[in-house]
């Protein structure tokens, strides 16, 4: 073969490793503290009320600089934003590993907050602007969710591995190495950003304050419900303000001339309907983590190292899923594929929470969580493979931070509400292993049930024909398939 022709197609492949592992690293961030959180409330002086905020203090920051992430990467560069993000993320996982005061740990996941937020949509739009519509995008949207719901559920493994063996520090550090790794070689792979004239002029700050402010007041409240109560002066307080400034957050994008998300794009229904069933999906999976990690810990009395390893079956079949997903869009397209995908989760569901007994076994959840595993992983590929259909180029940033404000936006929701139900369905006072499944199963069947419902909604898309398959992604970026593969104009 011709090494000018291999020498590309390796790059390709290369940089597509690289934005698949930086999603892996935000992926894994997720969840690898919940298991070390019992140790670092014990050894940095957190009380029970406010150690949740080692988790809430990433959530917040997180979903409310989304917004303002995919904007700053249309506007500023996908590279230039990529290497800022992966150094933010870098220092705060170091100061977060050497905290001695629970300021010190919360003020370090603040700022891995807004690494993520700048990473996450940068990532997808890296992706989306170098991989044309229809297959060759489907690969390679397929290969980053390959890596976001394995990294999801391995950080959940990872982290009772490193808290056994090295301590809750370790959870932090770990990233350190990971981060900076791929911010080095990112400027040998990713394409430089262009001018920063014409198209990429132009920021609306009154919009990225508004919003950022909103979405973080609105997120905040959510996950503060669960603990504080819902009918806390300071959750109530936080929702309405929350919820007033994206009202004016609206109004200011009907006059501004750059808008940080023009409301345009929520016209198109692939992305609108996608975001829903984003917010769904994710929201009855985070739900799920925590029904589920409590089932195995306080019903099952395993250890925090036990519990991690519990996720390995749900970490395979979800990349499986994901493997499965592109021969399904490929094939049949991005409806039946997302219908399926959530049809499945949702029947996983039902199936995990009809498994927890108080005198259960691993064998008995291990049904459920392999056909839910499955559903996701086919579906959660296929829902940003339809965040990103008929979108351009220069609005590909803001789009993706569209889908990804769903995304954590479900997953504070889908927590809130979850818990909520799982404590409502309580049928007795006490601890006792039995009226604690039953609240468990309770906040099951409601995640089952809206999961289903999701795979309604997917129905609402419109048909669009099969593009031709592709053997490999390729180098030459969007430019490189002919204007008959697109899928956008069907949609």
């Amino acid at each position: 073969m011709d090494a000018s022709v291999t020498r590309p197609q390796e790059r390709s492949g290369l940089k597509l490793a690289l934005l698949a592992f930086a999603q892996f690293v935000v992926a894994i961030d997720y969840n690898i503290v919940y298991i070390a959180l019992p140790d670092i409330g014990r050894e940095l002086g957190f009380t029970a009320q406010s150690l949740q905020w080692v988790v809430s203090a990433y959530a917040v920051t997180f979903g409310g600089f989304l917004l303002l992430g995919g904007r700053a990467a249309d506007r500023l560069g996908e590279r230039r934003m990529f290497i800022l993000a992966l150094g933010l993320y870098a220092i705060s996982s170091l100061g977060g590993g050497f905290a001695t005061e629970p300021w010190m740990l919360l003020t370090a996941r603040t700022v891995q907050g807004l690494g993520g937020a700048l990473l996450f949509p940068t990532i997808l739009s890296l992706i989306n602007k170098s991989y044309a519509e229809g297959p060759e995008r489907n690969k390679a949207l397929t290969v980053w969710g390959v890596a976001a719901s394995g990294g999801l559920a391995a950080g959940a493994l990872l982290g009772g591995l490193l808290t056994n063996g090295f301590g809750w520090a370790a959870v932090f550090l770990v990233n350190v190495p990971l981060a900076l790794g791929a911010a080095i070689i990112a400027p040998w792979l990713l394409p430089a950003d262009p001018p920063r004239e014409g198209g990429r002029g132009g920021f609306d700050v009154p919009g990225a304050v508004v919003a950022t402010a909103g979405i973080s007041l609105v997120v905040f409240g959510l996950a503060s419900g669960p603990d504080e109560g819902w009918s806390s002066s300071r959750v109530i307080g936080s929702l309405l303000v929350g919820a007033a400034l994206v009202a004016a957050f609206v109004l200011i994008e009907r006059g501004t001339r750059n808008p940080l998300a023009p409301l345009r794009l929520f016209g198109n229904r692939s992305l609108a309907v996608a975001m829903i069933d984003i917010l769904i999906l994710v929201g009855t999976l985070g739900g799920e983590y925590f029904l589920y990690t409590t089932y195995l810990q306080n019903v099952l009395g395993y250890s925090p190292l036990t519990a991690g390893l519990a996720f390995l079956p749900l970490t395979l079949i979800s990349m499986v899923g994901g493997k499965i997903s592109l021969t399904l869009l490929n094939r049949q397209g991005i409806r039946p594929t997302i219908f399926t995908g959530m049809l499945v989760a949702g029947i996983g569901l039902a199936a995990l929470a009809m498994g927890m007994s108080p005198n259960s076994s691993f064998a008995a959840l291990l049904p459920g969580l392999i056909i839910w595993g499955l559903g996701a992983g086919i579906a959660f590929s296929a829902l940003f493979v339809a965040a990103s259909a008929g979108v351009s180029p220069a609005e590909q940033g803001v789009a993706s931070a569209l889908a990804s404000t769903s995304q954590q936006l479900g997953s504070a929701i889908g927590l809130a509400v979850i818990v909520a139900i799982a404590r409502a369905g309580l049928t007795g006072q006490t601890d006792a292993p039995s009226t604690i499944v039953d609240g468990l199963r309770t906040g099951g069947w409601v995640a089952a049930a809206a999961t289903a419902a999701g795979a309604l909604i997917a129905l609402t898309l419109k048909r669009q024909p099969v593009a031709p398959t592709v053997d490999a992604v390729s180098p030459e970026g969007p430019d490189s398939v002919a204007a008959g593969m697109t899928i956008s104009n069907a949609l």
